[in-house]
């Protein structure tokens, strides 16, 4: 058993580590900000201790763990590392772990979180599979030869991994606060697709995916189309959505997926291409998909005075547009509201106009202050910027939440990857 202490606990990959060394005995325990944050709860019900910042809590006899957040002078990881006492960040750590499995790293600028929840859980029906999830959700299994892991491109901590399959769900341009342009996120990603072992699923409908210049094999998955594997003969239903599954000319099987919106199906399809490489129970991983309930913050509902409240962490254009969609199909005929919380000012910047677009696909907005991060507090415009190119949207702040409560019967949706579920739940405590 080996002591661990995780500086940055809180954090929705640190959280998840932190899980999984805990479940495969060690002893586990971190510190980090005061303020709540939803990856906490997970912690305190497996018993992991969590503390405040504090040099003191760094002693003898811990490997430290930092977050990627904190730079060498946080006090924590100052006095470690003066102490002579071994410090190892996240992506370094999490490297060497994968290493005495085999590794199925899911990446892409949106649908990880999402893709790597289902494919862990779809593998855990036939076969036992360690994973760590972007939601702040890990889980260890002592005798388990699979590790899932969701897999992040921001400042190419992902070449760190040397996976032995690489899913790529898409490539869009995000985290301008680091990438220069798309072509610097194709370079960065392209670069990790080289790294995986056995070979790359991708999704075939993505012109930048298309066009990698990969020397390792690559299996193209989309609906219909000139793809590797493919999704034909869709229908949806109350219950979900159900596909004919075709690898080459070959149907493998019809699969059912209790979730509505083409993101969700080609995700179901990178996991089934997995699963069909690795020769798992296709019987198995049929009856897997039907008992998927989701992951945090994706979609997330609850049902309150005839309203649909949506908890999600869509805070991309692209992610929006897919959130969206999933309302409308989901539930055709109800007013679509959104309260969104922009995240960060250098995205906003970056996307205002995409934003705009995306939200005025929903029958009316709402949009709160922005979000900033420990990167950026501050920036050259506001929320304001954003309504102002929105037909009918409007400002909203925490004070006033009872205006939603003229959208009756309407699915309202929380959005963004700041602090959006204070509003929720703000709302819902009017609500009940």
């Amino acid at each position: 058993m080996e002591k661990y202490h995780f500086i940055g606990i809180k954090g929705a990959g640190m959280s998840a580590l932190a899980q999984v060394l805990h479940d495969l005995g060690h002893e586990v325990r971190g510190s980090d900000i005061g303020s709540e944050v939803f990856t906490e709860h997970q912690l305190r019900d497996k018993g992991i201790k969590i503390m405040d910042f504090d040099e003191n809590n760094v002693v003898d006899g811990f490997t430290y763990i930092a977050g990627n957040a904190f730079k060498d002078d946080h006090p924590e990881i100052k006095k470690a590392l003066e102490a002579g006492y071994p410090v190892i960040r996240y992506h370094i750590f999490l490297a060497d772990f994968m290493s005495r499995y085999t590794s199925i790293a899911v990446t892409g600028s949106h649908g990880k979180t999402s893709t790597t929840g289902l494919l862990s859980h779809v593998m855990n029906g036939d076969v036992e599979t360690t994973f760590l999830i972007g939601d702040g959700t890990g889980f260890g299994l002592e005798n388990s030869d699979y590790f899932a892991f969701e897999s992040c491109e921001y400042k190419r901590h992902f070449l760190s991994y040397h996976p032995d399959y690489a899913i790529i769900t898409n490539i869009d341009f995000d985290h301008p606060d680091y990438f220069r342009s798309i072509d610097d996120v194709v370079d960065a990603f392209t670069d990790m697709a080289k790294q995986a072992n056995k070979g790359v699923i991708a999704y075939g409908g993505d012109e930048y995916v298309r066009d990698m210049d990969l020397d390792v094999p690559v299996w193209f998955y989309g609906i219909g189309g000139n793809n590797d594997v493919r999704a034909e003969n869709i229908e949806t239903n109350s219950k979900g959505t159900h596909i004919d599954v075709y690898i080459g000319q070959e149907k493998l099987d019809r699969f059912s997926i209790p979730m509505h919106g083409d993101h969700h199906i080609l995700n179901s399809l990178a996991v089934i291409t997995v699963c069909h490489l690795e020769g798992l129970d296709m019987e198995n991983i049929k009856d897997a998909f039907m008992t998927f309930a989701g992951v945090k913050r994706r979609f997330s509902e609850t049902f309150l005075n005839g309203m649909v409240i949506v908890d999600d962490y869509a805070h991309h254009p692209r992610e929006i547009s897919a959130t969206l969609e999933t309302a409308r199909k989901k539930y055709a005929g109800r007013e679509i509201v959104t309260v969104f919380q922009p995240h960060t000012f250098s995205r906003t910047e970056t996307f205002l106009d995409d934003f705009a677009e995306a939200l005025s696909e929903s029958d009316k907005s709402y949009i709160v202050d922005i979000f900033g991060s420990a990167r950026e507090e501050s920036g050259r415009l506001s929320s304001r910027d954003l309504v102002d190119l929105i037909p009918g949207a409007e400002l909203l702040d925490d004070r006033d939440l009872e205006r939603l409560n003229i959208h009756t019967e309407a699915v309202i949706i929380f959005m963004g990857a700041g602090d959006i579920q204070k509003y929720e739940k703000r709302f819902t405590e009017l609500l009940s």
